[in-house]
């Protein structure tokens, strides 16, 4: 089975510091992918580089066995890549369904024309619709995106990168802040949504509960090179991963 995503020797140097070393891995279609490690791994270094919000200093990005490496982050959106922000990124004072809406015109290139602009205007709404009742927000479609709780705000965010309708999503900390009962909410609809929209998906993320409840695989980072591969049964017998991330290893 070829690979959706592959990253062959990724590297991004800030001056003499390199945040992430020759980073190789492959990603399955329909696989759900945790990337783990301590503050400073390089974790979302590396989701910049997969997103296009940065550019590497070294190797190269695959997608569907095409090298976008050279493709900024719009382009790649459109190609089938969205992504979520570790830190909660909607337009607050507008409404929650037209947080969902704007990410869908975003998607198809921001095309706010005139001309045709009322069939865009339409198709984006619908798909902003079935986007939030995936998530379960559509009961709170029309109120202002500011006056939903925290839980909600961060599946409010996954439903704006739902709605891109891409093949590969980035979740970076997905259940940061949460509660414990958001954070099981949380996981149950990310489960339930990679199932029903067939969807590949990497997430950063510091829970270990969640990591191990939703991973198909794990990759660990520390000091920016990949120190690990497995399932979680293999992450968790690691010694290597032990001292560097989990504990319990002398």
């Amino acid at each position: 089975m070829t690979a959706l995503l592959e990253t062959r020797g990724l590297g991004r140097a800030f001056g003499a510091l390199q945040a992430v070393a020759g980073v190789s891995l492959a990603v399955e279609p329909g696989e759900v992918r945790a990337v783990i490690g301590p503050n400073g791994a390089g974790k979302t270094t590396l989701f910049h580089l997969i997103s296009g919000l940065l550019a590497p200093t070294s190797g190269r990005v695959l997608f569907r066995g095409d090298d976008v490496t050279a493709l900024p982050a719009p382009a790649r959106c459109r190609r089938g890549i969205s992504r979520t922000f570790q830190i909660t990124s909607i337009f607050p004072e507008l409404s929650v369904l037209e947080n969902v809406r704007i990410a869908v015109q975003l998607r198809s290139g921001g095309n706010f024309r005139l001309v045709g602009g009322r069939a865009t205007l339409e198709a984006s709404e619908q798909r902003a619709r079935a986007s939030l009742d995936s998530l379960g927000l559509l009961g709170r479609a029309e109120e202002a995106a500011s006056t939903l709780p925290h839980g909600d705000q961060r599946l409010l965010e996954i439903a704006m990168a739902v709605a891109q309708e891409p093949e590969l999503l980035l979740l970076d900390e997905p259940t940061q802040g949460l509660s414990p009962e958001d954070t099981v909410a949380t996981v149950a609809v990310i489960r339930q949504v990679a199932r029903e929209q067939k969807l590949t998906i990497i997430l950063v993320e510091h829970d270990m509960d969640v990591v191990f409840d939703l991973a198909d695989r794990i990759s660990v980072l520390h000091f920016g090179q990949l120190i690990a591969e497995g399932t979680p049964d293999q992450i968790r017998a690691n010694a290597d991963v032990q001292r560097a991330y989990l504990g319990g290893a002398e």
